[in-house]
């Protein structure tokens, strides 16, 4: 897998659970039953990463020096509420009562690419993050990420 690409809204039901967009299904590579690991986000989202996505970044984890402060910090923030997921047989996932709570999702939803993972996002606040940008602050983060401010281009 490549990565995804794609924004998708979606509906929490009273038991938390939401349907996978079929526009993000067919970009697996799995079988029905897929898994997957869900933790907080670095804002307030979750973050849905299929599993074969995650094994990579928690062997990096593992291997990191215990003995550093810093790194049982960061173990204790990222890992905190990590849960694996699964497809049920209807295509939905149940996401966990204490990251839902986290993210503040209670209904409406947007799910959206973030290369090899999900974010899944509260829709009035995913529409509050965009809201702050303007097209020139965009463009000058744009500017700074992809040419590292020295006007490289892609």
């Amino acid at each position: 897998m490549t990565g995804f690409l794609g924004e998708y809204e979606a509906t929490l039901d009273a038991k938390g659970r939401f349907l996978l967009p079929a526009g993000y299904k067919k970009q697996l590579l799995e079988e029905p039953g897929a898994h997957f690991v869900i933790n907080r986000g670095f804002e307030k989202c979750l973050t849905l990463f299929p599993l074969q996505n995650w094994e990579p970044i928690f062997s990096k984890i593992s291997k990191l020096n215990d003995f550093d402060p810093k790194v049982r910090e960061f173990r204790r923030y990222f890992l905190n509420g990590a849960t694996q997921l699964e497809l049920d047989s209807a295509g939905r996932l149940l996401l966990p009562k204490n990251l839902t709570e986290y993210a503040s999702l209670e209904k409406d939803i947007v799910l959206v690419s973030a290369i090899n993972k999900i974010e899944i996002w509260d829709k009035v606040k995913y529409a509050q993050f965009f809201e702050s940008f303007t097209t020139q602050s965009f463009s000058d983060l744009a500017n700074q990420v992809m040419n590292g401010g020295e006007g490289n281009g892609i």
